[in-house]
């Protein structure tokens, strides 16, 4: 196999870098292994996983190593830490509750949090569950917080800690007029799931998203063993970066690792316009709440594309040329990085994801997605 590697990369033939994956559709998976052969040479990463699903047929394609002289190929059932992808899990948990009419979109997070959460207002307006998962509540990127270790750096954001930053003047514009990417506003949302479902967000979860579909890999920390079969995520140099825990506070915002094989069950969902039963909260999830026109400030939401609204946790991208609209989210965490784009009118999706943080594989790994998305789109 590395021989076979070492005459790919000489000779730019990127189909040879990875076995092809088990799909009745050889097109797809011909497709898959060529776009993310040539995404690999060009990221720099150790490692790199892709997949796509169109029509409900599936390709996987895994490169490289799962850790730096790891000589163990990525594929289908490798763990990877997915970060900010686990939005849109936090906006499909919301999507059901609002379905059923357990919350309103416009419901004040205040009614919804426990009572020493006190969120501040400004500009006359409140925090409202529909800023929070727009990303439009006006709380800055992160929750003031201090602690933390190389080892478990998320260890500074606590329950205490984000009371206390509540306190005070954050809101850094009124609720509902700019965007601004807020880890905080998720971190709240996954307090507020807790009020509004009644059980830990994780049991809203593991009962709304993961068991139906049987994502049975998805998971906030590594359980026994599984250690040996999760991506090692590098930093900029090429250093590796510990396996931190997830605490429960940023479970909402980026705390799930996920597997490719996971990473297609939770497209393929999205994807079906056959299943009626689930049609309203496909709705729900995908619609527009929150249009770019008209907003000031809009920072930290243009990485898949130019952000033409916002949905569920998902960031759309409007149609562009032969690029169909699409739903898209970034994730990067402990040296991973990941991106997923979907096309819910033309039923394909891309997820990709590499293991080393890298200014310039960073937008050719997310443009080869959604190049991937367009070409496999029916026009």
């Amino acid at each position: 196999m590395q021989g076979r590697k070492k005459v790919a990369i000489a000779l730019m033939l990127a189909t040879t870098l990875a076995a092809p994956a088990a799909a009745e559709d050889k097109l797809l998976t011909e497709t898959v292994n060529f776009a993310g052969g040539i995404a690999f040479l060009g990221a720099g990463a150790p490692g790199l996983v892709i997949a796509a699903v169109r029509d409900g047929e599936t390709a996987i394609a895994g490169f490289g190593e799962t850790a730096t002289g790891s000589g163990k190929e990525p594929d289908g059932d490798t763990l990877l830490r997915i970060g900010s992808i686990s939005k849109t899990f936090c906006g499909d948990v919301l999507s059901s509750l609002v379905a059923e009419g357990a919350v309103g979109m416009t419901d004040p997070v205040q009614a919804h949090l426990p009572p020493e959460f006190e969120v501040p207002e400004k500009g006359g307006r409140a925090v409202r569950i529909v800023d929070l998962v727009t990303q439009s509540s006006g709380l800055p990127r992160e929750v003031p917080q201090t602690g933390g270790t190389d080892s478990d750096p998320f260890g500074g954001n606590t329950m205490e800690a984000q009371i206390t930053g509540l306190k005070g003047d954050p809101l850094l514009f009124p609720p509902g007029t700019g965007a601004l990417y807020s880890n905080w506003g998720h971190d709240l949302l996954g307090i507020a799931l807790k009020g509004i479902g009644g059980k830990p967000y994780a049991d809203l979860l593991a009962e709304r998203v993961l068991a139906p579909r049987g994502m049975t890999r998805t998971r906030f920390n590594l359980a026994a063993g599984d250690e040996a079969n999760a991506m090692q995520g590098h930093f900029f140099d090429g250093s590796p970066m510990p396996l931190a825990p997830t605490p429960v506070t940023i479970e909402c915002a980026g705390g799930l690792y996920s597997t490719a094989s996971d990473m297609l069950r939770f497209m393929a969902w999205h994807l079906d316009r056959d299943d009626t039963a689930n049609a309203e909260r496909r709705r729900f999830n995908h619609a527009g709440w929150l249009y770019r026109d008209g907003l000031s400030p809009v920072s930290g939401l243009d990485d898949g594309g130019e952000m033409g609204a916002m949905a569920m946790g998902w960031v759309t991208v409007l149609p562009d040329g032969p690029a169909p609209l699409m739903l898209v989210k970034s994730g990067g965490l402990q040296g991973e990085f990941s991106f997923l784009a979907i096309a819910p009118t033309r039923d394909v999706g891309v997820f990709v994801s590499m293991n080393q943080f890298s200014l310039a594989g960073w937008p050719l790994m997310v443009k080869t997605a959604i190049d991937l998305v367009a070409d496999l789109a029916p026009r």
